[in-house]
């Protein structure tokens, strides 16, 4: 049932005429004469006679009335709750990170978020980008915030948020930080430990090093945290972010070689996002 004819059929009653209801509803009088036609062909029986120039309610109009307030009211109230999402944001938000972004680029911008909107519940999951590329993709989670693939398929986006430049490093007492400047060789004879495979991370890694099938791997691991340890232990070099990087390593100079990620957030293209996900976005967005 066509809620504009419940509204039209509302107003006649409340004006006790078709033209006063027109102009309270800005459309024309034959406008809602046809709404009230169509409402009164829908339900098989007529809600007005019409005497002359005046109308009056039938039997059947006048049993509708109760049931239609109710129904109105209740649509306007659920335009009261939306329009209220649009404004106030609260409620529950779920979104995956990787550990890198969760632990190192995260945690001001959620200080930012809950200092802001104290009534939205946080479940944050941490997880591999790919994992999370997944969750996206089943509309289990809303948003990622994970390392950026160079291309991305339908039906996801991205937005870039932060630039990750990556370095070659060792721990300060290994051999390699003897050289002022290093050659792909000379790591090659040197144990690394290295992203996992099928990350993006590694990807990048792989394609700016060009490493041969006689390198030796040490340990491949999706946690930075873990290759950092290892490297400060002088296990032996790795390549890390430069916003990990501290006193304890020695960053590796190569010629030529420059490598760099993108982080930012993961959505789907299609998937309308919660207020507490819009909040999210629009703080990120203002660190671009």
């Amino acid at each position: 049932m066509d809620i504009q004819n419940i509204r039209a059929f509302m107003m006649v009653t409340e004006t006790g005429s078709f033209s006063r209801a027109a102009e309270k509803l800005f459309i024309t009088q034959p406008a809602i004469s046809k709404r009230i036609s169509t409402l009164e062909f829908s339900l098989d029986c007529k809600l007005f006679d019409r005497l002359g120039k005046n109308i009056q309610l039938t039997q059947a109009g006048q049993a509708l009335i109760p049931s239609y307030q109710k129904i109105l009211a209740e649509i306007d109230e659920s335009e009261r709750i939306v329009s209220a999402l649009r404004t106030d944001v609260s409620g529950h938000l779920h979104f995956g990170t990787s550990h890198h972004i969760g632990l190192h680029r995260l945690p001001p911008i959620l200080r930012q978020f809950t200092n802001r909107y104290p009534d939205v519940e946080l479940d944050i999951q941490f997880m591999d980008s790919e994992q999370a590329a997944a969750l996206i993709l089943k509309g289990s989670i809303e948003i990622a915030l994970i390392t950026l693939p160079d291309r991305t398929p339908p039906p996801l986006t991205t937005l870039p948020v932060w630039t990750d430049h990556m370095q070659c490093v060792v721990a300060r007492d290994h051999v390699l930080a003897r050289s002022k400047n290093s050659t792909i060789k000379q790591l090659a004879g040197h144990g690394v430990l290295l992203q996992s495979h099928s990350t993006h991370t590694r990807d990048i890694i792989d394609e700016a090093l060009q490493l041969g099938s006689d390198t030796r791997i040490i340990m491949e691991s999706n946690y930075l945290e873990t290759i950092k340890a290892m490297i400060q232990n002088g296990l032996g070099w790795g390549v890390l972010p430069e916003s990990m990087i501290d006193d304890s390593l020695h960053r590796l100079k190569i010629k030529g070689i420059k490598m760099q990620r993108h982080l930012g957030v993961l959505l789907h293209a299609s998937r309308t996002l919660s207020s507490p996900a819009k909040a999210l976005l629009d703080i990120l967005k203002a660190t671009v």
